[in-house]
């Protein structure tokens, strides 16, 4: 079986970016669990859905059809029949991920759907509990770090790219807020697990980074 690699860290350390850089290096699956729960979240505030509410969340998650499809522009992710890709993008969905990721029910869907993408190995799989929870055997695992400045300064880059407004100090408060939520939940909170391996960030070009985690996939003698 193919290796599997684990790839956790808090919000803006740079996962989703490192993780498919390395993936399509290897030529693994790539799997950005974060999105599931922005789409849970999503879906939910249209739909009327109080973030608290298990039950209704629960039908929500065992009705949904969701796809993510590669293509030249990027990662396309389907809920329903809907791209979804741009909403799940906004500091407003971020938020809203973060509320419903701590509701049991919706964890333990989403966990199942994981293990299943990540079985017969092959795959790069990014989170905050993938190492600690969802595949607590991978292959390797990595927890990348990052200043709160600096993950607030690219998270507003990426929202200005896209023609949105960005107040960064309001930014950083908000990830140091979600950081402490992460970090204090009851069900799987954000932390690394006891063999992975902290890699820091801040101030280092994406290409380092990528290169480093691959220097690292190499060591524990995968591809």
């Amino acid at each position: 079986m193919k290796p599997t690699v684990a790839i956790d860290g808090p919000a803006g350390g740079g996962k989703s970016t490192v993780s498919r850089a390395v993936a399509q290096a290897l030529g693994y699956r790539y799997v950005d669990t974060g999105a599931m729960y922005r789409v849970v979240g999503v879906l939910a505030d249209a739909a009327g859905i109080d973030v608290g509410d298990g039950a209704a969340l629960a039908a929500l998650c065992d009705g949904l059809d969701l796809r993510f499809e590669e293509h030249a522009g990027g990662l396309r992710v389907v809920a329903n029949g809907r791209d979804v890709s741009h909403a799940i993008r906004t500091a407003a969905a971020a938020q809203l991920a973060s509320k419903v990721s701590v509701v049991p029910q919706v964890r333990e869907r989403l966990v199942a759907r994981q293990r299943a993408l990540a079985a017969g190995g092959g795959v790069v799989m990014e989170g905050r509990d993938i190492g600690t929870v969802v595949l607590p055997d991978a292959t390797v695992k990595i927890f990348l770090v990052a200043s709160a400045a600096e993950r607030a300064r690219r998270r507003a880059a990426e929202l200005r790219g896209r023609g949105e407004a960005a107040d960064e100090t309001a930014m950083q408060a908000e990830i140091e807020e979600r950081d402490r939520r992460d970090s204090n939940r009851a069900h799987s909170p954000l932390r690394p697990a006891a063999d992975a391996l902290l890699v820091d960030t801040t101030d280092v070009p994406v290409e380092a980074v990528v290169a480093r985690v691959r220097a690292l996939i190499a060591a524990r003698g995968n591809p």
